[in-house]
C-alpha cells in the first residue's frame, strides 16, 4: 500500500511527484499495482483493453484514492478505468498516469538555453493522439512551483485529477490528458515557491476565454501560411508602403454596439482600405488581453488572438482577405510589459519568473505593469517564438513592435536612484538590446519578406540597420521626432509660423539616417490630444485647408506613410475606443473631401516611383526652397533614380500667392504639370492653382538655380508636379 505521506499529499493536490505513485507501477516483489486518484467517484474497475475484461476492483482507501494489486499479472499491459461516479454517472477512461514523458529532452535542453525559437511547438495545449488515445498534451513552464495541475472542463476542475510530471533539465511541467479536446477550458493550478495557490492562465494558448473569463482554449495547432505571392515585394524599402491603422474594436460596430466579428471586418474592413488606395492594413494589437481601455497593449496573452472577436480561426479568413485585396497585415506587438492581472504572468510560479525581480527594473510605473526579464534564456525564447508564430502561423506581413525606446534603456521614465545600471554602468538594457536583435534577425532569415517596425521615439542609432553590422535589424522606424515637430508647427496660426520654419524642415537634416515611417498614430489623438483636424488653426475652412496641406506635405516627405482610422476623413473629435468612428460625417463635403483626397494621395504616392522608391535614401531628395520663412513655403525635388522626378511644394498661409518662382537643377526637366493640388474643389477647397497648363522652365534665376519655373500657388495648400 501506498505510504500514508503519499496519500495525504495527493489528496491535498501538494504531491510533487504523482507519476511516482498513480497508475500501474511494478511493487518489489514483482506484482503489479495500480493507483487512481479521482475525488467525487465511488466505485472504479481495471478494464483490460485486448479483451475488454474486468480484471480488478481498485479499493478506495480514501476519499477518491484508489489502489489495488492486479492478480495473476507480472507485465504491464493496456487498461482502462471504469468509473462509476456518486452523482450516479459513468464512464470509461484512459488513464493519463499510464503514459510516459511527452517532451524529447533536447527540446527541454534547448528551450532552458534559448537555442529554442519555436517553444509553443510543445510548451502549452497540443491535441494529439498518442497509441491511438485521442487527447491533449499540456505543458508549462514553471521551475520553481511545487506542484502543477491542470484543471478544464474535463475534470471539473479539480486540481487533483491531473497533477503534472516535472522534466527538472528545464522546469517544465507536463502531461497529456485523454478526452480532452479542441475547444475545452482550462487552466494551471500552481503550489508556487511560496507555498500559495496560484491558478494561472496557459502563456502559450492559442485560444481564450472571452473576458471577463480568463481560462485558456485548446486550440488545433495551425499549419504555416507562407506570405503569399508578391507580398516579399511590396514590403520592401523601395515599395510604396501606405499604412491604415486600425482599432479592430472600434472601426464600425453593429447596430447593438457590440464587436464586428473577424468575418464581418473582413467583408468589409480590406475593400475599405484598397479603395482608398492604402498598402497595408496596421492592426492595434489582437493579442489576448484582460482590459478593453488598455487597446491590447497590456496584453497576457502573446500566441492568442483575442476572443472578443470570434473564433481564432476567423482572423485567419481576415488575413486572407486583406491579401486578396492587395493589402499587407501588420500587427502591433507588444514584447516590452505585461500586467499584473493575477491569472497571468506575474509571479507565475510563487516568484519572478517572467519578469524582473527588482522593481526598479521589472516595473513601468507610468504604466502600471511589469517589464520582462530580456536577460532570463525561457523569456526569450518565449518572446522570439510570439513572433515568429504571429508571422510564420497566421500568414501576415510583419509585426510593429510597440514602445521599443523603454526596452533600450534602463532609465525610461524613471528618476535618478530608481534604475540599475548594465554591467558596464550604463543605461542601455544590454539584454533587450540583444533580444531584439535574434529576433529580428530570426524574421529576416526564417520569414523572408516579412518586417518589423519599430515604434522607437529617441535617437537610439541603427534602429533599422541591420544586424549584421550592429544594429537592432527593424525594417522600419517609426519617425516620432517628424510628427511631434511637424504637428507643432501645423498648430501654430499661420501668422506666427514664420517663427517655427525650421520644424517642418528640420525632419530633412535625418531623414535617412534610418528606414522612416512618417507616423499620424492613434496615439496623437487621445488623452486629450484631440484629432488632427482640431489641431489645426483658424475657423472651419482653414482648418480643412491646413489639414490637407499638411497631407500633402506629408505624402510628398520622404518616408513611408501611417494613418489612423478616422483621420482620412478629418474625424473632428478625440478617438474612443468604446464607440464605432463617426461614419455619417462622409455625408458632409468637407470630411467627403478630406478622403477623396487620402484616396488620391495613396494613389498618386503608389503610381510614381519619384515618390516613394527613394523613400530612404538622400539620393532621392533635393531641396528647392527650405529657408523661405517670411512666406511660410516649401519646394523639393524627389527622384527615383531612374529617370523619374515629382516636385512638391508648399504654401501654409492662407494667402494666395500668384507669380511664385523656383528654382530648378539643370537635370529636373522643362516642363511640368499639376498632378495633386490639395485646394482643389474636389477635396473642398478653392480650386486656385495651376489647372491642366504646362508648365515651362525658363531661364529666370530662383534660388540658385539658373532655370525657374512660375506657379501660383493656393492657400494653405501642397501641390505635387509631376513632368509633363
Amino acid at each position: 500500500m501506498l505510504d500514508a505521506h503519499d496519500v495525504a499529499a495527493l489528496l491535498a493536490a501538494r504531491h510533487a511527484d504523482p507519476f511516482a505513485v498513480l497508475g500501474l507501477h511494478a511493487e518489489a516483489d514483482g506484482r503489479l499495482c495500480l493507483r487512481a486518484l479521482l475525488p467525487g467517484a465511488s466505485h472504479v474497475a481495471v478494464i483490460e483493453t485486448s479483451s475488454g475484461k474486468r480484471v480488478a476492483e481498485l479499493q478506495e482507501r480514501e476519499a477518491g484514492f484508489f489502489e489495488a494489486n492486479i492478480p495473476r499479472r507480472r507485465k504491464r499491459f493496456d487498461y482502462r478505468l471504469q468509473v462509476q461516479w456518486a452523482n450516479g454517472e459513468e464512464g470509461c477512461y484512459v488513464d493519463a498516469y499510464a503514459f510516459g514523458p511527452q517532451i524529447e529532452e533536447d527540446q527541454l535542453r534547448a528551450f532552458h538555453e534559448s537555442r529554442e525559437a519555436r517553444p509553443q511547438h510543445f510548451l502549452g495545449a497540443h491535441p494529439c493522439c498518442i497509441d491511438g488515445v485521442d487527447g491533449v498534451r499540456f505543458a508549462v513552464w514553471a521551475p520553481n512551483a511545487k506542484r502543477v495541475s491542470v484543471t478544464g472542463q474535463f475534470n471539473v476542475w479539480d486540481g487533483r485529477r491531473h497533477p503534472m510530471r516535472l522534466r527538472h533539465s528545464a522546469g517544465v511541467w507536463e502531461i497529456f490528458v485523454p478526452h480532452a479536446a479542441v475547444g475545452d477550458l482550462y487552466k494551471f493550478e500552481l503550489v508556487g515557491a511560496d507555498g500559495a495557490l496560484h491558478t494561472k492562465s496557459d502563456p502559450y494558448a492559442f485560444a481564450s476565454e472571452l473576458r471577463p473569463g480568463t481560462a485558456s482554449r485548446v486550440a488545433a495547432a495551425r499549419a504555416p501560411q507562407p506570405l503569399p505571392a508578391g507580398r516579399a515585394d511590396a514590403n520592401r524599402r523601395d515599395a510604396a508602403i501606405s499604412v491604415y491603422e486600425v482599432h479592430p474594436g472600434s472601426w464600425r460596430r453593429n447596430t447593438d454596439g457590440s464587436f464586428l466579428d473577424w468575418d464581418a471586418m473582413a467583408a468589409q474592413l480590406p475593400a475599405y482600405a484598397a479603395d482608398l488606395g492604402f498598402t497595408h492594413v496596421e492592426l492595434m494589437p489582437i493579442t489576448e488581453h484582460p482590459f478593453d481601455g488598455s487597446w491590447g497593449y497590456q496584453t497576457l496573452g502573446q500566441f492568442a488572438p483575442t476572443a472578443r472577436f470570434g473564433e481564432p480561426e476567423g482572423f485567419a479568413r481576415f488575413v486572407q482577405a486583406c491579401h486578396a485585396q492587395g493589402l499587407g497585415v501588420l500587427l502591433d506587438w507588444v514584447p516590452a510589459h505585461f500586467p499584473k492581472d493575477a491569472h497571468g504572468l506575474a509571479r507565475f510560479d510563487g516568484t519572478a519568473l517572467y519578469e524582473y525581480a527588482d522593481p526598479r527594473e521589472g516595473e513601468h510605473k507610468d504604466w502600471g505593469t511589469l517589464i520582462y526579464n530580456f536577460g532570463r534564456t525561457e523569456v526569450q525564447s518565449f518572446l522570439i517564438g510570439s513572433a515568429l508564430h504571429w508571422i510564420e502561423h497566421w500568414g501576415i506581413d510583419g509585426l510593429r513592435v510597440d514602445a521599443v525606446a523603454s526596452m533600450l534603456y534602463r532609465d525610461y521614465s524613471r528618476n535618478a536612484g530608481e534604475w540599475v545600471p548594465n554591467a558596464h554602468g550604463g543605461r542601455e538594457n544590454l539584454e533587450a538590446i540583444a533580444l531584439l536583435q535574434r529576433i529580428n534577425w530570426h524574421v529576416g532569415s526564417d520569414t523572408p519578406g516579412a518586417i518589423t517596425l519599430a515604434e522607437e521615439s529617441t535617437s537610439f542609432p541603427g534602429v533599422s540597420a541591420p544586424v549584421h553590422a550592429g544594429g537592432l535589424g527593424f525594417h522600419y522606424k517609426w519617425n516620432m521626432g517628424w510628427m511631434n515637430d511637424t504637428l507643432s508647427y501645423m498648430h501654430e496660426d499661420p501668422v506666427h509660423r514664420r517663427w517655427h520654419h525650421d520644424k517642418m524642415s528640420f525632419g530633412l537634416v535625418y531623414a535617412f539616417s534610418e528606414n522612416f515611417m512618417l507616423p499620424l498614430s492613434h496615439d496623437e489623438v487621445v488623452h486629450g490630444k484631440g484629432a488632427l483636424l482640431g489641431k489645426m488653426p483658424g475657423d472651419d475652412w482653414q482648418r480643412f485647408a491646413n489639414l490637407r496641406a499638411y497631407y500633402g506635405f506629408m505624402w510628398g516627405h520622404p518616408g513611408k506613410k501611417l494613418l489612423f482610422m478616422g483621420q482620412e476623413f478629418a474625424q473632428p473629435n478625440e478617438w474612443r475606443h468604446d464607440e464605432a468612428l463617426p461614419w455619417h460625417l462622409l455625408g458632409d463635403a468637407r470630411h467627403s473631401g478630406i478622403q477623396s483626397l487620402v484616396r488620391d494621395l495613396n494613389a498618386l504616392y503608389r503610381s510614381t516611383p519619384a515618390l516613394h522608391r527613394l523613400d530612404c535614401d538622400a539620393e532621392g531628395f533635393e531641396w528647392l526652397r527650405a529657408h523661405d520663412s517670411e512666406q511660410s513655403t516649401y519646394a523639393w525635388l524627389r527622384r527615383d533614380g531612374q529617370g523619374g522626378r515629382a516636385i512638391v511644394v508648399c504654401n501654409f498661409t492662407p494667402v494666395p500667392r500668384e507669380g511664385v518662382r523656383i528654382g530648378l537643377p539643370a537635370d529636373a526637366g522643362t516642363q511640368w504639370r499639376e498632378a495633386l493640388n490639395t485646394d482643389s474643389r474636389h477635396y473642398g477647397g478653392t480650386d486656385v492653382g495651376n489647372g491642366g497648363e504646362v508648365l515651362r522652365a525658363n531661364t529666370g534665376p530662383a534660388d540658385g538655380h539658373a532655370t525657374s519655373i512660375t506657379l501660383t500657388l493656393p492657400p494653405l495648400a501642397t501641390l505635387v508636379l509631376l513632368p509633363a
